[in-house]
């Protein structure tokens, strides 16, 4: 493993130490690769190479030739991703960085000065590597990445769907909520049949519909143009299409889950507590997330309040089995779901603390996660409204989020279950805070008015 920076006193005041003396710099692109290595390592040794496969090896070979043990490249797009993990699989230890953070300082911007700054900077321990799950979580994280990719698309044929029935006239999705309920499939997959009935379309809506049928037939009084039931059924067609996909890529990613669940298991996880959730939302995963989650970090994270199946399958993609060991602290893994705020001191003043405006998956999905905890009644619930009632409903979500991350890291790095008590007060104890503090601040206008009086 890459060390890291150290300082050495000498005789002329501190200097920096040479840590990794065998580190290389790549300069990652599209169409080549520039790669510099210590100049005692041969004679030519900051070269370009092409991005072809056979190059990549090329790569490889040449640095094994040089004693090279360590690598530092940019996350430049995707184009880093062959490259990286061919060096991992040939044996050397690679440190992808953050562009921002490896920032060429030098007075000339050309890719040969990038490498090198990179091999020097790392030679030095000054590249913080960037959080990255193995192998195996990657591939999962692209299969629910496109998962995902498949829903939205979807959605977009449900609006296609709307409007192609609004220019008809047609106000189905007044009356009814949900379109792809029961009774609205079944109506409009009745309407792309043939059956222009308003009366005979309004009896197959469930009984429990809240409006009646006479104002469902009055909303399927409409043209019934041809090219608008054309889009109609295409868009159908185009929906049941989509959500076959995301069926098939929910199988192959219950056979990666599984793959993934017996490479790290081996029977260490113990008995699982189930927490008996049921999942309010039409597009959760098929795939008992819960389990396969147990297997992999040993505790149920799917205890946190607002935490749902679909969250959990996108988590163990984006952070996989072993996140809290590649994080030393807590603060650093919040600080890494960007949420923290960068707080920016000078002068002994904080002159900013905002959250940096980036985007981090993790924290993207613990926010979603935060705002379904909003109305609820448990300790989670009660924290996110005593934050509102702070500073307001985004920074709630924020707060929330950063107190999920928290718990989670907490759980799987110390290998406790969740626990009430791990959100703070609850809210009895709050109360009776809340009664001290009264009480104490009417003693003190007493004793006022006793020296008025």
């Amino acid at each position: 493993m890459a060390k890291v920076a150290r300082k050495i006193k000498t005789d002329k005041g501190l200097r920096l130490k040479i840590v990794n003396p065998d580190a290389a710099g790549i300069d990652v692109a599209d169409g080549e690769m520039q790669v510099c290595v210590p100049e005692d390592r041969d004679s030519e040794n900051n070269r370009r190479f092409e991005s072809f496969t056979c190059d990549l090896h090329k790569i490889c070979a040449w640095l094994k030739a040089c004693g090279i043990k360590t690598v530092a490249m940019e996350a430049t797009g995707v184009y880093w991703l062959n490259i990286f993990l061919l060096l991992q699989d040939e044996g050397f230890d690679v440190v992808l960085a953050n562009p921002l953070q490896v920032k060429n300082l030098t007075d000339k911007k050309t890719d040969e000065a990038d490498a090198e700054w990179l091999m020097l900077m790392h030679s030095y321990g000054m590249v913080r590597p960037s959080f990255q799950p193995d192998s195996v979580a990657r591939r999962i994280r692209n299969m629910t990445r496109h998962r995902s990719s498949l829903i939205t698309t979807a959605g977009r044929e449900i609006q296609h769907m709307q409007k192609a029935m609004e220019q008809m006239n047609i106000k189905l999705s007044t009356v009814i909520s949900d379109i792809l309920g029961k009774s609205g499939q079944a109506i409009i997959r009745s309407i792309i049949a043939g059956n222009h009935d308003p009366v005979s379309l309004a009896r197959l809506a469930d009984v429990r519909c809240k409006a009646s049928r006479e104002t469902i037939a009055k909303s399927l009084e409409g043209t019934w143009d041809e090219d608008l039931l054309f889009i109609l059924k295409q868009s159908v067609e185009l929906y049941d299409t989509y959500m076959e996909k995301v069926a098939s890529c929910e199988q192959e990613i219950e056979r990666l889950m599984k793959q993934y669940a017996a490479q790290v298991d081996q029977g260490k996880a113990g008995q699982i507590i189930r927490t008996q959730k049921k999942s309010k939302y039409k597009n959760a995963p098929s795939i008992d997330t819960e389990k396969y989650a147990h297997a992999l970090w040993g505790v149920n994270i799917m205890a946190v309040p607002g935490l749902g199946s679909g969250a959990l399958l996108q988590l163990i993609g984006e952070l996989g089995h072993d996140f809290a060991d590649k994080f030393d602290t807590c603060s650093k893994f919040c600080r890494w779901c960007n949420l923290s705020p960068n707080n920016k001191i000078t002068g002994g003043k904080l002159i900013s603390s905002h959250i940096p405006k980036r985007k981090n998956p993790v924290g993207q999905i613990l926010r979603q996660c935060a705002n379904t905890v909003k109305d609820e009644k448990s300790e989670m619930g009660i924290y996110f409204r005593r934050m509102k009632s702070r500073n307001g409903h985004m920074q709630a979500i924020v707060a929330t989020a950063h107190k999920m991350a928290r718990i989670i890291y907490t759980m799987v790095k110390q290998h406790k279950e969740y626990n009430p008590n791990m959100v703070g007060c609850s809210e009895k104890e709050i109360l009776e805070r809340r009664i001290a503090k009264t009480t104490m601040q009417l003693q003190k206008l007493n004793e006022k008015l006793g020296k008025v009086g």
